[in-house]
């Protein structure tokens, strides 16, 4: 206990103290100096070493340069921009929107953004300890705070610029969406060197909230991420997240369906290319059933070679009387290489007895069945490889919703797939 109080003291003594929001920071504080910092003997960091987000300093990173036009370029959206986590107003647009209530930590934080600040992500550190999420509540130096009473008028685009070799931004953004109210939020860009984020998400009865992250391509950067939701009663959640290098991500999921008749889906694609530098993709997800007659689903798809690493660890709990739930997890690695691996951990935990659930996870290699038929008909190798990993990837682009975001994406991924052939 001495060790891990010391390691904790000397991350937060390097860190820069967020403004206001006293309360929750202190009691953000305190339950990480209860679990401290975490290591590869505690369960859910065995695959993934923290190391690296425990160190007091981040490694350098160079960021990557831009290779092509950014995600969603074209698309008519909010942009809200933060470079190295530092808000630009500059290059951001006026934060007025139909519908939509914006605000920042670092300026005056509204009434309902206090109440909930730090609500989700306290409630999430059970019965898994998450202790980055605590850090991130405790010292995050900006973020945005949404509310949405109604339909906005357009997507949200939270774009993230990494220059800085030593930049280590933490960003806490608060999400609250209304009765009937409707959201897509996009997220873009790498961050920075090191990168904290908590997302929390509250769903009011009937609001329905998209949640569509593209994460790269910078090859050294590290980041932790996690997203807090909590789901009401004919709720729909949905979140989709596309990765493409980085020498550490993890990602974390936790949601919490309380209402009756609620959805709640999370996804995620990733390619890994060891080549570029060491890779290593952790998907961590916690969904708990606790109304009637509610849907959950966790797919997840990764295509690893030249050494990457990917992991999975996914829970399904049904708390008692939540009954009809249906409950869908699905976790799959192709493995374009023999030097790479893939690491799984689905679990489901069930306490009611009239319920749909079931988990999955494979590992396998392209079908060279299928690769000499697109062969046989003029299609060269590589392309066809290209072909057969976007259809193993399909089951997690299909999430999104929209067509036009969907469409984006794959073409975003043909194009990293055709510049990172061997």
């Amino acid at each position: 206990m001495a060790a891990k109080e010391e390691m904790v003291a000397a991350r937060l003594a390097g860190l820069t103290a967020g403004p206001g929001l006293s309360g929750p920071r202190a009691a953000a504080r305190a339950r990480l100096a209860a679990m401290g910092l975490p290591g590869r003997r505690d369960e859910y960091w065995r695959w993934t070493d923290p190391a690296a987000l425990n160190a007091v300093t981040p490694a350098p990173a160079t960021a990557a340069e831009e290779e092509e036009a950014p995600l969603f370029d074209a698309l008519d959206r909010l942009k809200i921009v933060f470079v190295d986590g530092v808000f630009d107003a500059a290059a951001s647009d006026d934060l007025a929107l139909s519908g939509v209530e914006i605000a920042r930590i670092a300026d005056k934080i509204p009434g309902w953004a206090e109440a909930l600040y730090g609500t989700l992500e306290a409630a999430g550190q059970d019965p898994v300890k998450r202790p980055f999420a605590a850090l991130n509540t405790a010292q995050a130096t900006d973020g945005v705070l949404i509310r949405v009473t109604a339909a906005a008028a357009k997507p949200i685009n939270l774009i993230y610029v990494h220059k800085s070799e030593l930049s280590d931004p933490i960003l806490h953004h608060l999400v609250q969406l209304e009765p009937g109210a409707e959201l897509t939020l996009l997220e873009t860009g790498p961050a920075g060197a090191r990168f904290n984020k908590v997302m929390e998400v509250d769903l009011a009865a009937g609001a329905r909230f998209h949640h569509i992250r593209a994460q790269g391509p910078d090859s050294e950067r590290r980041a932790v991420t996690h997203v807090f939701a909590r789901v009401a009663e004919k709720a729909l959640f949905k979140s989709f997240t596309v990765t493409v290098n980085g020498a550490l991500t993890r990602n974390e999921a936790v949601i919490e369906i309380i209402g009756n008749d609620a959805v709640a889906h999370v996804a995620g694609a990733a390619l890994g290319d060891g080549a570029t530098g060491a890779f290593l993709h952790d998907d961590t997800v916690f969904v708990t059933h606790a109304g009637l007659r509610c849907e959950s689903r966790q797919v997840f798809k990764k295509v690893l070679k030249h050494g990457a690493i990917g992991t999975f660890q996914g829970k399904i709990l049904v708390k008692p009387g939540a009954q009809k739930t249906d409950g869908y997890q699905i976790s799959q690695s192709l493995l374009l290489d023999d030097d790479s691996q893939f690491l799984a951990k689905p679990e489901l935990e069930i306490y009611a007895d009239d319920v749909k659930c079931s988990h999955g996870s494979t590992t396998g290699a392209i079908d060279e069945t299928a690769l000499f038929y697109l062969r046989s008909r003029g299609v060269p190798e590589e392309e066809a490889k290209g072909l057969l990993v976007l259809s193993f990837l399909a089951d997690a682009i299909d999430e999104i919703e929209d067509a036009g975001l969907k469409e984006e994406i794959v073409a975003r991924l043909e194009t990293w797939l055709s510049r990172h052939r061997d």
